[in-house]
């Protein structure tokens, strides 16, 4: 599992011209899957990115987490996180996983970061087409595996 994580001020992803997630302060997930992934992967990420301190206290020091602030989460599965480009100029996605095998990692994911948060997670569509918009604050973006 690979996943980009932005500290945010908003983010927005549309399919077909409607929005289909939105947020304001907070964070944007992009989350790749391997086929590999097993609930201990998701439960290890979902628990770092709620406790993940990117975000600043009274001191301008980044000592936050999103659970701390009651930022909101924006998660979009982007399988090309796991893009092999080392050879070549076509990238190979032999390790992403599947849909068949991706889509319930990803709807377990977002269960896990929602009983984390005790608040509702917005999200893209699972192999949609997506237009992301986002305003990253800082900018602050970390690349998380495991």
């Amino acid at each position: 599992m690979r996943v980009v994580v932005q500290r945010v001020t908003e983010a927005s992803v549309t399919v077909d011209g409607d929005i289909t997630g939105q947020i304001g302060p907070g964070l944007l997930v992009l989350a790749g899957f391997t086929h590999t992934d097993t609930a201990a992967e998701l439960d290890w990420m979902a628990r770092k990115l709620v406790q993940l301190r990117i975000f600043s206290d009274a001191d301008d020091k980044m000592n936050l987490s999103v659970q701390d602030t009651g930022g909101d989460v924006l998660v979009v599965s982007q399988f090309t996180l796991l893009a092999d480009a080392r050879k070549g100029t076509r990238p190979s996605y032999v390790q992403a996983a599947p849909p068949p095998v991706a889509i319930p990692l990803y709807e377990e994911f977002v269960r896990q970061l929602q009983a984390l948060l005790g608040r509702p997670v917005a999200t893209g569509r699972f192999g949609a087409d997506m237009k992301v918009r986002l305003l990253n604050d800082g900018p602050v973006t970390i690349i998380l595996e495991r």
